[in-house]
């Protein structure tokens, strides 16, 4: 292959007041793409039923989105090592900004559906984008603080999402399209914001990007997500689409990776893997995207069906969790760049987060708030010190010119593991809470609109009802986290097997640099 680059400029190319105002802007933008993911978490019920939607429909306006965020993330940080990285955030952000104009806007359920899509396109730009662009203009050793600060972002973005929603649905001169126009204002100036002082030297290879590998990876990891988010729910586990659509997509994926295998421009490099540190890497945030996700999405649904809280009220008591990722993932930034030193915190990180799960597999329907509140700032701490450290270390032991596809690897693993745990865990809540519920009322008992599989509303059932449904919910909901507890024991080993690799202080731009000139990385 031919490969064309001009020599990036001396080092020094943005001064330290430009790069923390490009990080304001990169903070900015990936702040409005989780929002856009999660904000409409309580809002929901509200906007399905304004639009005359089914609850098909319900399930289509959040898988979408997951689906176009996932299966594009790999394809945006291939085009990052290949083209300008200012130039594709700038786009990924004017895409979720079409997006959330189109759905704030949406006449219909199909409309929303559509801009969905268009919306977790540009958030899989982000995603992936907002991490290379850091790695690219800040050095390994000097990383560790920024992503500190990236790791409590996403986390507040996470959590605090579906609070925001419940507010704007419930304020009358608001309403739920506010859900999507709010984070408009901020995407604009973010864009702004990066395109006067995110400074990058053009690097430009002369390179085919693989777009049948991207079209076959998209596709394939489409198709397995379409099964996990509907099987247990439109479909059973054992029926016939499962038996068409999980065969389809694992020889759709192999075939994916026999194109990669092929070509000189690979969208996923496969030669990456044989990296000890992104192997282990990958497979550790595949695990966390499973256990930690895949948990605690359930958590709204605890706290207001088992322990009676309003939704207002469930999203406030999330609060710890959001507190100890905040100040676990900032401290332990600020300490790896101050001494180099990651694997402690690593290790740390990951048997705190399998603690906090354990902990978690102790509730029932009787919990107190504050015990609530212990176990999840024991997760929080642990998720904090190891998600965005995970990808820290990989940026640190791979070529700067595959930041990008290291980078869309692994939080293309973690978005998928994350969703295969709620599409698996949910199927096993669901499964539970009816056992549980047909035990304790006999099987002769019937819910108001029994065997339509939609969740109870406890206000208008007798009491005994309504305290049968809270026990089954506590139950179903500890045994979520004691499957997920020895998940998270494996994100431990993972974690214990990395080779600890001293942290590289030059950034990305001149490690790309150096590359270029044949110089030692």
């Amino acid at each position: 292959m031919t490969v064309s680059q001009e020599r990036p400029p001396a080092p020094a190319t943005m001064s330290r007041g430009q790069v923390l105002q490009a990080m304001s802007g990169l903070m900015m933008g990936i702040f409005v793409a989780i929002l856009a993911g999660t904000v409409v978490a309580n809002a929901l019920p509200r906007i399905v039923s304004e639009l005359g939607g089914s609850q098909s429909s319900y399930t289509w306006v959040v898988t979408t989105e997951l689906l176009a965020m996932t299966a594009t993330v790999p394809l945006w940080g291939k085009l990052a090592d290949l083209y300008s990285k200012k130039l594709l955030i700038q786009v990924s952000l004017g895409l979720f900004v079409v997006g959330s104009l189109i759905a704030g806007l949406a006449p219909s359920i199909e409309v929303l559906i559509g801009s969905r899509i268009a919306q977790g396109i540009g958030g899989g730009g982000l995603t992936a984008l907002a991490q290379v662009i850091m790695a690219a203009i800040v050095s390994p050793r000097e990383l560790g603080k920024f992503s500190g600060v990236f790791g409590a972002v996403f986390a507040v973005g996470t959590v605090a999402g579906p609070l925001i929603g419940g507010v704007v649905v419930d304020t009358a001169w608001l309403g739920w399209r506010w859900c999507f126009f709010l984070g408009i204002p901020f995407a604009l100036a973010a864009i702004l914001l990066l395109q006067r002082t995110l400074k990058l030297p053009t690097v430009r290879r002369e390179a085919t990007v693989d777009y049948l590998g991207a079209f076959l990876i998209m596709l394939g990891v489409s198709t397995l997500l379409v099964w996990s988010s509907l099987a247990g729910s439109q479909f059973a586990w054992g029926s016939w689409q499962t038996a068409v659509l999980v065969p389809a997509g694992v020889l759709v994926l192999a075939l994916a990776g026999w194109v990669e295998s092929k070509v000189r421009e690979p969208v996923v490099p496969l030669a990456l893997f044989r990296n000890r540190t992104v192997s282990l890497a990958t497979l550790a945030s595949f695990l966390v995207g499973v256990a930690m996700f895949g948990g605690t999405v359930f958590l709204s649904q605890y706290f207001q069906l088992s322990l009676g809280k309003s939704p207002t009220v469930a999203g406030l008591m999330s609060l710890p969790m959001i507190f100890g990722l905040l100040v676990s993932s900032t401290v332990s930034g600020q300490l790896i760049s101050r001494t180099g030193r990651w694997k402690p915190f690593l290790l740390a990180g990951s048997v705190l987060m399998a603690a906090g799960l354990a902990l978690l597999g102790l509730v029932d329907a009787h919990s107190s708030v504050l015990e609530l509140s212990l176990f999840m700032f024991v997760l929080g701490v642990g998720v904090g010190m190891l998600n965005q450290n995970l990808v820290l270390v990989t940026q640190n032991d791979v070529p700067a010119a595959d930041l990008g596809a290291a980078t869309s690897t692994l939080s293309f693993f973690r978005s998928l593991g994350g969703s295969i745990g709620v599409s698996a865990l949910g199927a096993v809540l669901a499964s539970r809470v009816g056992t549980l519920i047909t035990e304790g009322l006999g099987p002769a008992a019937a819910l108001p609109g029994g065997g339509s599989g939609k969740v109870p509303e406890l206000s208008t059932l007798p009491e005994p009802i309504a305290a049968v449904i809270r026990e089954a919910y506590g139950v179903a909901t500890s045994d979520l986290f004691l499957i997920s507890a020895p998940i998270a024991l494996l994100v431990v080993l993972a974690v214990a097997f990395l080779r600890h690799q001293p942290l590289k202080t030059r950034s990305g731009m001149e490690r790309l640099a150096d590359e270029a000139a044949g110089a030692p990385r």
